[in-house]
Protein backbone atom coordinates (compact mmCIF):
# COMPACT_ATOMS: atom_id res chain seq x y z
CA UNK A 1 0.00 0.00 0.00
CA UNK A 2 1.42 3.35 -0.98
CA UNK A 3 0.26 6.71 0.21
CA UNK A 4 0.95 9.88 -1.72
CA UNK A 5 1.16 13.33 -0.26
CA UNK A 6 1.25 16.64 -2.03
CA UNK A 7 3.11 19.74 -1.01
CA UNK A 8 3.23 23.24 -2.37
CA UNK A 9 6.06 22.04 -4.59
CA UNK A 10 3.99 20.25 -7.27
CA UNK A 11 7.13 18.93 -8.96
CA UNK A 12 8.09 16.81 -5.94
CA UNK A 13 5.38 14.31 -4.92
CA UNK A 14 6.09 12.28 -1.78
CA UNK A 15 5.42 8.54 -1.62
CA UNK A 16 5.50 6.59 1.63
CA UNK A 17 5.19 2.83 2.00
CA UNK A 18 2.83 1.73 4.75
CA UNK A 19 4.42 -0.60 7.32
CA UNK A 20 3.43 -4.29 7.17
CA UNK A 21 0.46 -5.35 9.29
CA UNK A 22 1.48 -6.73 12.67
CA UNK A 23 0.05 -9.86 14.25
CA UNK A 24 -1.91 -7.67 16.69
CA UNK A 25 -3.42 -5.69 13.81
CA UNK A 26 -4.36 -8.87 11.93
CA UNK A 27 -6.02 -10.33 15.02
CA UNK A 28 -7.91 -7.05 15.44
CA UNK A 29 -9.76 -7.81 12.20
CA UNK A 30 -13.42 -8.59 13.01
CA UNK A 31 -14.84 -12.11 12.97
CA UNK A 32 -17.50 -13.20 10.51
CA UNK A 33 -20.20 -12.49 13.09
CA UNK A 34 -18.78 -9.03 13.85
CA UNK A 35 -18.65 -8.20 10.12
CA UNK A 36 -22.29 -9.29 9.75
CA UNK A 37 -23.40 -7.33 12.83
CA UNK A 38 -21.75 -4.19 11.43
CA UNK A 39 -23.59 -4.50 8.10
CA UNK A 40 -27.27 -3.46 8.23
CA UNK A 41 -28.02 -5.68 5.20
CA UNK A 42 -27.43 -8.75 7.39
CA UNK A 43 -29.69 -7.95 10.37
CA UNK A 44 -32.08 -10.85 9.71
CA UNK A 45 -29.17 -13.25 9.25
CA UNK A 46 -27.61 -12.06 12.52
CA UNK A 47 -30.91 -12.46 14.39
CA UNK A 48 -31.31 -16.01 13.08
CA UNK A 49 -27.67 -16.94 13.81
CA UNK A 50 -28.22 -15.82 17.41
CA UNK A 51 -31.55 -17.72 17.61
CA UNK A 52 -29.85 -20.89 16.32
CA UNK A 53 -27.05 -20.50 18.88
CA UNK A 54 -24.41 -20.28 16.13
CA UNK A 55 -22.89 -16.88 16.99
CA UNK A 56 -20.14 -18.38 19.17
CA UNK A 57 -19.38 -21.05 16.57
CA UNK A 58 -19.09 -18.53 13.72
CA UNK A 59 -16.99 -16.26 15.95
CA UNK A 60 -14.59 -19.15 16.57
CA UNK A 61 -11.27 -19.92 14.99
CA UNK A 62 -12.63 -21.27 11.69
CA UNK A 63 -11.81 -20.90 8.96
CA UNK A 64 -15.31 -20.53 7.54
CA UNK A 65 -16.76 -19.49 4.22
CA UNK A 66 -20.25 -18.04 4.67
CA UNK A 67 -22.66 -17.56 1.78
CA UNK A 68 -24.64 -14.78 3.47
CA UNK A 69 -28.18 -13.93 2.33
CA UNK A 70 -29.12 -10.27 2.64
CA UNK A 71 -32.22 -8.98 4.41
CA UNK A 72 -33.79 -8.63 0.95
CA UNK A 73 -33.15 -12.34 0.35
CA UNK A 74 -34.84 -13.25 3.64
CA UNK A 75 -37.77 -10.96 2.77
CA UNK A 76 -38.48 -13.20 -0.24
CA UNK A 77 -38.93 -16.23 2.04
CA UNK A 78 -42.59 -16.69 3.03
CA UNK A 79 -43.22 -15.43 6.58
CA UNK A 80 -44.69 -18.76 7.69
CA UNK A 81 -41.49 -20.55 6.62
CA UNK A 82 -39.32 -18.09 8.57
CA UNK A 83 -41.63 -18.38 11.59
CA UNK A 84 -41.46 -22.19 11.44
CA UNK A 85 -37.66 -22.07 11.28
CA UNK A 86 -37.48 -19.60 14.16
CA UNK A 87 -39.71 -21.92 16.22
CA UNK A 88 -37.51 -24.96 15.49
CA UNK A 89 -33.88 -24.20 16.43
CA UNK A 90 -32.60 -27.53 15.04
CA UNK A 91 -34.15 -26.91 11.60
CA UNK A 92 -32.96 -23.30 11.67
CA UNK A 93 -29.44 -24.44 12.55
CA UNK A 94 -29.47 -26.92 9.64
CA UNK A 95 -30.58 -24.24 7.17
CA UNK A 96 -28.00 -21.75 8.41
CA UNK A 97 -25.18 -24.31 8.37
CA UNK A 98 -26.14 -25.04 4.76
CA UNK A 99 -24.78 -21.53 4.07
CA UNK A 100 -21.35 -22.33 5.60
CA UNK A 101 -18.26 -24.17 4.39
CA UNK A 102 -16.37 -25.26 7.52
CA UNK A 103 -12.62 -25.64 7.53
CA UNK A 104 -11.87 -23.47 4.50
CA UNK A 105 -11.83 -19.81 3.61
CA UNK A 106 -12.80 -20.08 -0.05
CA UNK A 107 -12.08 -16.83 -1.87
CA UNK A 108 -13.62 -15.96 -5.22
CA UNK A 109 -10.46 -16.92 -7.12
CA UNK A 110 -10.76 -20.43 -5.62
CA UNK A 111 -14.46 -20.94 -6.37
CA UNK A 112 -15.08 -23.31 -9.26
CA UNK A 113 -18.30 -24.90 -10.53
CA UNK A 114 -19.07 -28.17 -8.80
CA UNK A 115 -20.20 -29.53 -5.47
CA UNK A 116 -19.00 -27.95 -2.23
CA UNK A 117 -19.44 -29.58 1.21
CA UNK A 118 -21.57 -27.49 3.54
CA UNK A 119 -21.63 -27.24 7.33
CA UNK A 120 -24.85 -29.25 7.67
CA UNK A 121 -23.19 -32.31 6.11
CA UNK A 122 -24.74 -32.00 2.66
CA UNK A 123 -23.37 -30.46 -0.54
CA UNK A 124 -24.36 -27.37 -2.50
CA UNK A 125 -23.88 -26.86 -6.23
CA UNK A 126 -21.81 -23.94 -7.47
CA UNK A 127 -22.38 -23.06 -11.10
CA UNK A 128 -21.16 -20.44 -13.56
CA UNK A 129 -24.01 -18.58 -15.26
CA UNK A 130 -23.77 -15.54 -17.54
CA UNK A 131 -20.29 -14.66 -16.34
CA UNK A 132 -21.23 -14.88 -12.66
CA UNK A 133 -21.34 -17.55 -10.02
CA UNK A 134 -24.36 -19.08 -8.33
CA UNK A 135 -24.78 -21.43 -5.39
CA UNK A 136 -27.92 -23.57 -5.52
CA UNK A 137 -29.66 -20.98 -7.70
CA UNK A 138 -28.69 -17.94 -5.60
CA UNK A 139 -26.52 -15.33 -7.29
CA UNK A 140 -23.23 -14.58 -5.55
CA UNK A 141 -23.50 -10.79 -5.71
CA UNK A 142 -20.41 -9.78 -3.70
CA UNK A 143 -17.33 -11.79 -2.84
CA UNK A 144 -14.39 -11.87 -0.52
CA UNK A 145 -15.65 -9.86 2.45
CA UNK A 146 -12.73 -10.74 4.70
CA UNK A 147 -12.92 -11.55 8.38
CA UNK A 148 -10.32 -12.80 10.86
CA UNK A 149 -11.79 -16.30 10.76
CA UNK A 150 -12.85 -16.62 7.14
CA UNK A 151 -14.62 -14.96 4.28
CA UNK A 152 -18.18 -13.93 3.39
CA UNK A 153 -19.76 -14.11 -0.05
CA UNK A 154 -23.06 -12.23 -0.31
CA UNK A 155 -25.96 -14.05 -2.00
CA UNK A 156 -29.33 -12.79 -3.19
CA UNK A 157 -31.45 -15.74 -2.00
CA UNK A 158 -31.76 -18.08 0.95
CA UNK A 159 -30.59 -21.56 -0.06
CA UNK A 160 -32.16 -24.68 1.43
CA UNK A 161 -30.72 -28.16 1.85
CA UNK A 162 -32.41 -30.96 -0.11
Amino acid sequence: LFLGACSDDAATPTTTEAPPMTTDEASAQPTIVEVAVANPDFSTLVDLVVAADLADTLSGEGPFTVFAPTDEAFAAVPEDVLAALAANPDALRTVLLYHVVVGAAVTSDMVEPGEVPMGDGSSAAISAVDGGLMIDGANIVATDVEASNGVIHVIDAVILPN
